[in-house]
C-alpha cells in the first residue's frame, strides 16, 4: 500500500471510530450542554464531508453544486455517517488507482466563493487528508468538553492495528 493509500484508509477508519463514539453518547449521562455540543460536532463533520465532496468533484472534472463549505440544514448523524463512508470509499479507491502522472496534473477550479484556484491532484488529495484530520480534532475537543473521551485518531494506532506484526521488535 502506498503512503497515500494508507492515509485514505486511516481517514476512513478514523471517521468510522469518531462517528461510532458520537453515536454512543448517552444523553442521560451528559451535561445540559449536550444538544449544542452534538450539533456543533455534527455540523463540523458535515463541513468535512462537504469539502471532501467538493474536491471529489474537482478530481472528477464535474460541477459540485455547493455554494458554501457547509449545508444550511444539520444532517442526522446516522445519515451523515453513511454518506461519509461512501465518500471515504471513493477516495480510497481513487488513491489506489491514480497514477504518478495523474497526481502531478494541475486542475483549474473555482472555490465556493467564486475565486479561481489551481492545484495538482496530489495537492487536492493532501488537502482532503489534512482538512479532515484538523476538523476531527475539533470534534474531539467538543467531545472532551462534555466529558466524553474522543477516539485516538492516530496514524500509528491505525497502522499497528491493521498490521500487528509492526509491533514486533
Amino acid at each position: 500500500m502506498t503512503p497515500l493509500q494508507s492515509l485514505f484508509a486511516h481517514k476512513s477508519w478514523a471517521n468510522h471510530e469518531l462517528f461510532n463514539r458520537l453515536a454512543s453518547v448517552d444523553p442521560a449521562q451528559q451535561p445540559a450542554a449536550l444538544p449544542a455540543a452534538l450539533t456543533t460536532a455534527v455540523r463540523t463533520l458535515n463541513h468535512i464531508h462537504v469539502v471532501d465532496r467538493i474536491f471529489q468533484a474537482h478530481l472528477q472534472g464535474r460541477a459540485h453544486g455547493y455554494t458554501a463549505t457547509h449545508t444550511e440544514a444539520t444532517p442526522e448523524l446516522g445519515a451523515l455517517q453513511f454518506e461519509v463512508a461512501d465518500t471515504d470509499a471513493w477516495f480510497e479507491a481513487y488513491a489506489a488507482g491514480v497514477s504518478p502522472a495523474q497526481l502531478a496534473e494541475r486542475i483549474h477550479f473555482r472555490f465556493t466563493d467564486g475565486d479561481a484556484g489551481t492545484m495538482t491532484r496530489e495537492e487536492m488529495l493532501m488537502h482532503v487528508i489534512t482538512h479532515g484530520a484538523y476538523h476531527r480534532g475539533n470534534v474531539g475537543q467538543v467531545l472532551k468538553s462534555i466529558g466524553v473521551a474522543p477516539p485516538r485518531d492516530l496514524f500509528t494506532k491505525f497502522l499497528h492495528g491493521h498490521e500487528p506484526a509492526r509491533r514486533q521488535g
